[in-house]
């Protein structure tokens, strides 16, 4: 099946709002804020959440150069991985994942879909997964697996930005604070310059010492656009050890969370800004009559994989 550039355009103009949910948790109404969460995690069955909005301008530019390939990276139980695979089957795109470490038979459920999608894996040392830029190893690929269209981890590059970047537009004037969960820093990114001054965007690093997101995200910004608005900050203490580390403080909250609101987390990125956020409001860091929005960026299909190397941890 070729890429259809006509029907890419098509998918990607039907895109409705997503809805926003009020969270009625009792202890929080007392606090006197307002606590919403936009539900960017229902926005696509394929690419959900931040993914649909980091694949989007990628995918046409793909399509536009007339790539019939996407190659990109990840960990064995990427959000992003699992993004593309789906993207690529859907789209009529060629997929090739470069997998950080070894690929372990039987595969993990990320990479299973991934594979079941057509997508081929290829797995690197961590030496090699650093040097996966160079020009050596690029050659090598496009020898084997002809001209491909590039994604670096976790989708994030300028084309992604123009896509996070859409998120303003799903924000309500009205609104003091947003909040959303940081790995590579694409949609903070996004939100940041969409935004433009506009409310305080507070962005939550999943990786211990997150703070280092705060030189990447200005040079994102800085190669995006001529200036770059100072109305955001990085709470860099709610990541419960570091990348896919978790304590069980924070899957009670998961759990006390999803029983009081239906909103499901992931333990690797939104549990913790959602945990982070709650934690903030009891301890008075929004005043009263504050209204923050928290932004879900999906990353659900993780669960799978975090189920089937910790139990049923988790209620739903």
């Amino acid at each position: 099946m070729a890429v259809d550039l006509n029907y890419l355009n098509f998918y990607f103009s039907t895109h409705s709002k997503p809805e926003v949910q009020v969270i009625n948790i009792p202890e929080i109404k007392e606090k006197g804020v307002s606590w919403l969460v936009l539900r960017d995690d229902l926005n696509d069955i394929l690419m959900s959440g931040n993914k649909r909005r980091k694949l989007k301008y990628n995918l046409l530019e793909a399509a536009g150069k007339n790539f019939d390939t996407l190659l990109t990276f990840g960990g064995a139980y990427s959000n992003h991985i699992y993004a593309v695979a789906a993207a690529a089957r859907h789209f009529g795109f060629k997929s090739v994942g470069i997998i950080r470490g070894e690929i372990l038979d039987p595969l993990n459920p990320t990479l299973h879909f991934a594979k079941e999608s057509g997508m081929h894996l290829l797995s690197l040392t961590r030496k090699d997964y650093n040097n996966r830029n160079s020009a050596i190893l690029i050659d090598e690929w496009a020898e084997k697996f002809g001209p491909f269209y590039m994604i670096p981890d976790g989708g994030t590059n300028l084309a992604a930005l123009q896509g996070t970047s859409e998120l303003a537009q799903c924000i309500d004037e009205n609104v003091d604070y947003i909040t959303c969960c940081c790995g590579t820093g694409g949609t903070l990114s996004g939100l940041i310059s969409g935004l433009n001054g506009r409310a305080k965007i507070l962005g939550f690093p999943v990786l211990k010492g997150g703070d280092f997101l705060k030189g990447i995200i200005f040079d994102l910004l800085g190669n995006y656009q001529k200036n770059v608005p100072e109305n955001w900050q990085l709470i860099s203490d709610y990541h419960f050890g570091g990348y896919a580390r978790y304590r069980p403080e924070l899957i009670r909250f998961m759990n006390d969370f999803y029983r009081q609101t239906s909103i499901p987390t992931d333990p690797v990125y939104t549990g913790k800004m959602f945990y982070g956020v709650y934690q903030m409001i009891l301890s008075g860091y929004f005043k009263k009559g504050s209204r923050v929005l928290s932004i879900h960026s999906g990353g659900l299909q993780g669960l799978d994989g975090f189920k089937q190397r910790h139990g049923r941890l988790l209620e739903y």
